[in-house]
């Protein structure tokens, strides 16, 4: 959903999306963000300069209001190769720390998953995911410093198998740089049939190399994620779990450079869309 665009009738997931081209709007630094997925349907949009900084997100796609879209452009993909760092808790969680996922009973779960049980989990230490797909290996390194309860539903998500088989479907080249993934529906629609709250603090940044949760608003992630491989002008409201190995962003880069899919382009009108160069994940491991 996009809050001021009115949201669908359940909230969802979503991810960063392209930064307007407006002169005004560069001349302000202004950003229209907009993250759409899980739920039917959810879409985020991030408003800066107009003074309305409200967000919520629709759908588990990626998309800027109708009002700031790009229009669609074969240009060569820009991005910057330079990483952006992980960020760090400025007051650790305590450890361990306790997590609840809660039922969604009116959005429920569009592929078999039993959601992780309430209760502690580890704040501290690491855990790797491996992504495999048609267009390359993507590894993912999550931090449960910076996010227990993420790190905690991804991993059960990736043991149960419910990210094998699904394709990530939301590419966004412009301003916002992302590949959004976690939809066992591929329309941005769907989701395990719980969310938990999100993990966020004000010293969040986003950009090359990050990993973070897509969501529809306050306390509604889900499975659905986004992989940042440039540009991310986004405020802190999008959970923050991991990064991206540098093979995984060498992957990135290519479907990026690869394009989006015109013939299938994002219901929210903004430019972004499936990506050209299908990413599928064919196996999905931990450890």
């Amino acid at each position: 959903m996009t809050y001021p665009p009115q949201p669908p009738p359940f909230p969802g997931q979503g991810g960063p999306p392209p930064r307007p081209k407006t002169p005004w709007l560069w001349i302000t630094l202004g950003v229209v963000a907009v993250l759409v997925a899980g739920g039917t349907g959810i879409v985020l949009a991030l408003h800066y300069l107009n003074g309305d900084s409200s967000g919520a997100v629709a759908g588990d796609r990626v998309t800027t209001s109708s009002s700031t879209s790009a229009p669609p452009t074969s240009a060569p993909v820009q991005i910057d190769g330079s990483r952006t760092p992980l960020p760090k808790r400025p007051t650790p969680l305590p450890d361990p720390t306790g997590c609840e996922y809660k039922a969604t009973s009116d959005r429920p779960t569009s592929k078999p998953a039993t959601k992780p049980a309430d209760g502690n989990v580890p704040a501290s230490g690491k855990a790797t995911v491996t992504l495999r797909t048609g267009a390359g290996t993507i590894g993912l390194d999550l931090d449960r410093a910076l996010a227990p309860c993420t790190v905690a539903s991804f991993v059960s998500l990736a043991k149960q198998g419910f990210y094998t088989g699904t394709s990530c479907h939301r590419l966004s080249v412009e301003g916002l740089q992302m590949l959004q993934c976690g939809d066992p529906t591929g329309q941005g629609t769907g989701g395990p049939g719980y969310a938990f709250d999100d993990e966020v603090f004000p010293q969040l940044q986003y950009g090359r190399g990050i990993l973070a949760m897509a969501n529809a608003g306050p306390g509604t992630n889900g499975s659905q994620f986004f992989m940042v491989f440039g540009d991310a002008p986004l405020p802190p409201s999008y959970t923050v779990f991991g990064s991206i190995s540098d093979e995984g962003l060498s992957v990135l880069d290519k479907v990026a450079k690869a394009g989006i899919d015109q013939s299938k382009p994002s219901p929210a009108q903004d430019g972004s869309g499936p990506p050209v160069m299908a990413v599928q994940f064919s196996e999905v491991t931990v450890g």
